[in-house]
Order: structure tokens, then C-alpha cells, then sequence
């Protein structure tokens, strides 16, 4: 039975989301202190952790980032559940290391919809390192084993959400990739109202690559109320 631990200091919430994930089949556990939180992940070893964000002392954009840099707990899926909606706030929230993001308020069927999908995934990855091979494309490769890019003869290490998009893109080079299929693809839900998640790993993604290529934004192309194409030699043919 997989664990989920939430840590928000809303009780309330706390007390919902517990009741609705063991109705689901989950062992859900919570805290409403994010210093307390942080110690029953290392106590308790969750398959997935649910993170408020303000929560007086220590917000959860601090939680999440010592989750990433604590070796035993490094590869936690996070979801954070917070009131923060703007684009600054997601992009502070992905820098941070988390999973996934949802603004309240909520729906239930909704979070344990991403429950799901974010658990498949993190049950996936390591499958899915074995099964994907090395792909070649124009100026781009990519390594499974390392989750790097190579543009050229420089490389760069991507996180696995940003490593799974680029590998979507690259099965379709030259085409048009909507962001409802890179949902579907990489995070397993389809959500016509969650275009931001994947602006802002776009961004990162664009970022990473213009640090080891010769031009700035010369190999994913936003197709403005489409989605995404990548052009593996970074011109149209």
C-alpha cells in the first residue's frame, strides 16, 4: 500500500485529503508543522509527499529543496497544494525541485487524479531507463542513463520530467507536440488548464540547452496557441 504523507498547516485540509486517499487505497499520514513534516519523511519513508506552501516559519519551497538535497529522501515525488497561482510562483515551486503543482482550492478528484498519475510515473522511471536507448536526432542526443542532453560536443544533466519532455518532442521532430499531449505523455493526465506546468519546464528545458548550444531558443519552437516543435538541427529543412 503505497504512504502519503501531508504536510500543510490547515488541519482541515489535512483531515480531507487523508479521508478521501484511504477511501482511495492509500496509507495517508500528515503534519501540519513543515519542521515536524520533514522529519516523519525520514521517519516514515513516503512514496509521495502533499506540501503546503505558507506555513509561517518555514515555507514549503524550503522543504522541498532540502528533500532534493537530502540522499535518502533526494527522489520523493512532491505535489505542492498551495493558494500561490501565479506563473513566478510555479517557476519557484519547479526550481524547488517538486513534481507537480496545484492551486487551491482544489478538487479532490483532481489531486488524487495527479496522486496517480505521479506515482506511475515514479514507479515507471527506472523501467523506463532500461527500456529507452540513446536517440539521435540532428544536433541532439539524448543518454537514459544519465538523463543528459548532448547538443554538439557539450552536455547537460536534465531532471527526469524535463529529460521525458524533450524525449517526446524528439519522437515527433518536426511536428507540432500540443501541450495536452505532453500532459498525457509525460505527467499521464490530460488538464486543458494546466498549461503553466509546461510553460515553465519549457523554460527550464530551453534554458539548460541554450547553456551548451551556439544560439539562444534555436531548437524548441513555441507554437503560440499550439504547443511545441522541436527542430533537431535547429532550422526548418
Amino acid at each position: 500500500m503505497n504512504k502519503i504523507l501531508v504536510i500543510d498547516d490547515d488541519i482541515a485540509i489535512c483531515e480531507l485529503i487523508k479521508v478521501n486517499l484511504e477511501l482511495s487505497g492509500y496509507n495517508c499520514i500528515y503534519s501540519t508543522d513543515p519542521i515536524k513534516g520533514f522529519a516523519l519523511i525520514l521517519q516514515e519513508e513516503p512514496n509521495l509527499v502533499i506540501l503546503d506552501v505558507m506555513m509561517g516559519r518555514v515555507n514549503g519551497f524550503d522543504v522541498a529543496k532540502k528533500i532534493r538535497s537530502t540522499q535518502s529522501i533526494e527522489k520523493t515525488p512532491i505535489i505542492m497544494l498551495t493558494a500561490l497561482g501565479e506563473l513566478n510562483n510555479k517557476l519557484e515551486g519547479f526550481n524547488s525541485g517538486v513534481d507537480d503543482y496545484i492551486t487551491k482550492p482544489f478538487e479532490i478528484e483532481e489531486l488524487k487524479a495527479r496522486v496517480l498519475a505521479l506515482l506511475n510515473r515514479s514507479g515507471q522511471e527506472l523501467e523506463s531507463l532500461r527500456v529507452k536507448e540513446i536517440l539521435s536526432k540532428g544536433d541532439i542526443t539524448l543518454i537514459p542513463e544519465s538523463y543528459s542532453v548532448q547538443i554538439t560536443d557539450k552536455t547537460t544533466r536534465l531532471t527526469p520530467i524535463e529529460f521525458d519532455i524533450l524525449y517526446a518532442l524528439m519522437q515527433k521532430e518536426g511536428a507540432m507536440v500540443s501541450s495536452k499531449e505532453l500532459l498525457k505523455e509525460v505527467w499521464g493526465y490530460n488538464d486543458d488548464n494546466d498549461i503553466d506546468t509546461i510553460r515553465v519546464h519549457i523554460t527550464h528545458l530551453r534554458n539548460k540547452i541554450n547553456k551548451i548550444s551556439t544560439e539562444k531558443n534555436k531548437y524548441i519552437k513555441t507554437i503560440y496557441g499550439g504547443g511545441y516543435r522541436l527542430l533537431a538541427n535547429g532550422s526548418e529543412e
